[in-house]
């Protein structure tokens, strides 16, 4: 296994100094966002599809660093009432420039429909009352299953393998029953990023849902989330106040360890080990408290003694 960083956490500085960074702290690859909920600040998208030259300057700037580029983060809404169509571009797009950068993954979201023709935005149903909120679901599972199929085909006409989802709230797909539905309906390209952080405040287990995905894993994060007892017991999990808040909320995201015990992460890499991933750890750091650089160093030096002695640490 290599470590891996998603290199928006290097929001700050030029594709060439964001690179140079991940070299010096002698990891071996990156993920790069191509856009959506990301402003996309490596990668820009339409210059290097329509420039072979472009594509190929970006390719030696990661191979000259001895990197490789595991996959393209397309944090779109596919199926968004208002810029889904705009968004379904964007995942075409991604899927297009991995395959002219011989890059077999890509990272996105399901999406999430409004509930009705004309919405002007989403509708996330979690919860079966009343029972018209059903009847809605199922609606925007045939939306999500056409859609999905037109791109589980672009993906293929492209060379991509993977499709990794995030198992993330407010999309059609965030656990393990959502994530199984979709792959059944269109097949082994669709499967998983698992990101603890986004498990750990809805109270699921992480290592529970490797297990139950086995090879539909197809893309790890490396995230942690600290949970606040005393603002959970008043906010509950469903906490809307605003990230810029972090002291006043009921769960923020850490780095891994600084959330949850070296004993749950040494888990986590034997389950995912036992399921037969054999692909990278992408830390994507988000941590207020340690941001940049700071929180990639203290994830690696983290995780580095967890994983097993067949698993191949960072140099």
């Amino acid at each position: 296994m290599t470590f891996c960083v998603n290199t928006d956490c290097f929001g700050d500085l030029p594709l060439d100094a964001a690179l140079d960074v991940v070299a010096e702290l002698g990891l071996d690859a990156v993920e790069i966002a191509a856009g959506g909920h990301s402003d996309a600040p490596h990668l820009r998208i339409g210059e290097l599809l329509a420039d072979p030259a472009a594509r190929a300057r970006f390719a030696e700037a990661i191979r000259s660093r001895g990197l490789t580029l595991n996959a393209i983060n397309c944090s779109a809404d596919p199926l968004h009432p208002r810029h889904g169509a705009e968004h379904r571009r964007l995942i075409e797009d991604s899927l297009r420039l991995a395959g002219e950068l011989g890059v077999d993954k890509v990272v996105t979201m399901s999406g999430c429909p409004g509930d009705a023709p004309g919405a002007p935005t989403i509708n996330w149903i979690w919860f079966p009352w009343p029972d018209d909120m059903m009847a809605i679901r199922e609606r925007q599972w045939e939306v999500a299953v056409e859609v999905w199929r037109e791109l589980a085909d672009r993906a293929e006409a492209n060379g991509v393998r993977r499709i990794a989802l995030e198992l993330l709230p407010l999309q059609l797909v965030y656990n393990v029953p959502t994530l199984l539905r979709l792959r059944d309906e269109i097949g082994p390209v669709i499967g998983a990023n698992i990101d603890p952080s986004h498990m750990f405040w809805q109270q699921m287990d992480p290592v529970r849902v490797v297990q139950a995905l086995g090879p539909a894993v197809h893309h790890v994060h490396l995230k942690d989330t600290e949970l606040y007892p005393d603002e959970l017991a008043l906010n509950g999990v469903l906490d809307s106040r605003p990230w810029t808040d972090p002291e006043h909320r009921a769960w923020i995201f850490r780095t891994i360890g600084e959330g949850h015990p070296a004993s749950f992460w040494r888990a986590f890499f034997a389950a995912l080990r036992e399921a037969g991933y054999d692909d990278v750890l992408s830390v994507e750091n988000e941590d207020l408290h340690l941001p940049g650089a700071s929180g990639v160093r203290a994830a690696i030096d983290f995780a580095t003694p967890l994983l097993e002695p067949a698993w191949r640490p960072v140099a």
